[in-house]
């Protein structure tokens, strides 16, 4: 069974920075892709990056870039989230996600709070 494990999430002040982290368990080399969504309070869950398990390719929401950065770690099998510059409609709960042969799995998700 899929396992995931985020933390990292918190109150920050606009321009601020924090790094997310995703610890992954029970997943086999038939992983696609891993990476995070977001949802925020009346809005639909949004894809805001991913990275390929296996050649590190990554992918980003345009409204993210240039402020995100995905990363991994294989040997901790985690993932990493570092956001930059972050902006109050950064707001979400952010989930980690694996897809893998059998669909996505999820983890419980971590607040973060952009605000002053």
């Amino acid at each position: 069974q899929v396992q995931l494990v985020e933390s990292g999430g918190g109150l920050v002040q606009p321009g601020g920075s924090l790094r997310l982290s995703c610890a992954a368990s029970g997943f086999t080399l038939d992983s696609y892709s891993i990476g995070w969504f977001r949802q925020a309070p009346g809005k639909e869950r949004e894809g805001v990056t991913c990275i390929s398990p296996s050649d590190g390719r990554t992918s980003y929401a345009d409204s993210v870039k240039g402020r995100f950065t995905i990363s991994r770690d294989n040997a901790k099998n985690t993932v990493y989230l570092q956001m930059n510059s972050l902006k109050p409609e950064d707001t979400a709960v952010y989930y980690c996600y694996l897809e893998d042969n059998r669909g996505h799995h999820w983890g419980q998700g971590t607040q973060v709070t952009v605000s002053s």
